[in-house]
């Protein structure tokens, strides 16, 4: 295991330790727990899911839910089916 001194500062009302380049992380957002002896562990989450699909929601404008909700209330066509 490797190990790395580094500094804690004050950041606005926060505590906040800088983290080496060694130790880099692929996520914007941890999960901060403390151990049995005292540790600080920090586990990366991953990306919201549902965010990305919310920002691509927000895309739609109100010209284009309108004709979405004009089609859904016309009548459908019947369905081709085979007999039962």
């Amino acid at each position: 295991m490797s190990e790395h001194i580094t500094r804690v500062f004050q950041n606005g009302n926060s505590q906040a330790v800088r983290i080496p380049a060694a130790y880099r992380l692929d996520s914007d957002r941890v999960l901060i727990e403390r151990n049995e002896r005292g540790d600080l562990v920090l586990h990366p989450l991953p990306e919201r899911r549902g965010d990305s699909l919310l920002a691509a929601l927000e895309g739609f404008d109100d010209e284009f839910i309108a004709a979405l909700e004009e089609e859904r209330d016309q009548p459908q066509p019947p369905q081709d089916r085979e007999s039962l």
